[in-house]
């Protein structure tokens, strides 16, 4: 696969407006259509899965927590992967994770490890859950990961999923303490799942409908704002690691540029879906990244 294959016209105009062309040519030739022995063996010790998509009935985006006994993730094959069950019916991606087709991004993210990897495909509906026949995989670098020590794998049934337009006190202060986040982006033909940290305050909601976050410098590739550049629908997700409170938010994004190349990205939110104790795992207390700004802006 080559830089052409890899990256479309949205992340090429930001590429260009940041003047880094070269640097994300170089750093796309990670990007590959096979998952290798080492990323099937990650993706086996992994109890959490991201996944992003659009919705078949209203086309809105967004990210979904998956989780297991590791296993529940497994490559079948060198280029596809397996995936046992699914989310519950309440979760706004429960009909796209069923229909034979759908284009998803996926992120497996190991805290303890401060590893990630990013496998994009389509989606076919299985026995068991769902595969997903792979046209992207690559891992990404352990910038702004926390790293958690370890977790506890629960029984708790998720609570009743809470839908509202706009973000609660609550909610504002969810998104306020957070030192994570997942957002999940489209372009023609395809999906994406993207990893944000830094340390909590690096995103804010400016009011219960509107957040923004400072893009911090990365692999230069530019995929989710790229993606953005050409369709600025998105998806954010949001985990409580302690509770597995999860919040997922639906809405649209878009990328301002300042003249001394920092970027920021503001969300206007359509839809949020709150559930308590969506996912069964219990995280250690976090060590912050040391790559995380000290003052998020």
């Amino acid at each position: 696969m080559d830089a052409v294959d890899v990256f479309h016209g949205g992340s090429r105009a930001v590429q260009d407006r940041v003047g880094v062309r070269d640097t994300a040519d170089h750093v796309g030739r990670a990007i590959g259509q096979g998952i290798k022995p080492v990323a099937a063996a990650f993706l086996e010790l992994q109890p959490l899965l991201i996944v992003g998509a659009a919705g078949p009935a209203t086309g809105r985006v967004w990210a979904s927590p998956l989780s297991g006994a590791p296993g529940f993730v497994r490559a079948t094959g060198p280029h596809r992967v397996s995936v046992a069950g699914g989310p519950p019916p309440t979760d706004p991606l429960a009909t796209a994770l069923t229909a034979p087709g759908t284009p998803v991004g996926t992120l497996a993210l190991d805290p303890r490890t401060r590893r990630r990897m990013r496998l994009n495909g389509r989606l076919r509906p299985t026995g068991r859950g769902f595969a997903i026949e792979a046209d992207r995989v690559f891992a990404n670098c352990p910038k702004y990961l926390q790293k958690r020590e370890t977790y506890d794998l629960t029984d708790r049934t998720p609570g009743p999923a809470l839908r509202s337009a706009e973000l609660t006190p609550a909610q504002t202060e969810f998104v306020a303490a957070a030192d994570t986040f997942f957002v999940a982006t489209v372009h023609t033909g395809g999906a994406d799942v993207s990893h944000r940290g830094g340390n909590p305050g690096f995103v804010r909601a400016d009011s219960p409908r509107e957040l923004s976050w400072r893009d911090y410098p990365g692999n230069s590739m530019f995929l989710t704002l790229g993606n953005l550049e050409t369709d600025p629908r998105a998806g954010l997700l949001f985990l409580d690691w302690t509770t597995g409170t999860a919040l997922q938010l639906t809405g649209e994004a878009r990328t301002e540029f300042t003249g001394d190349g920092e970027r920021t990205v503001r969300f206007t939110l359509t839809e949020a879906v709150h559930t308590p104790a969506a996912v069964p795992l219990r995280w250690s207390a976090p060590e912050y990244s040391p790559a995380n700004p000290a003052r998020p802006r």
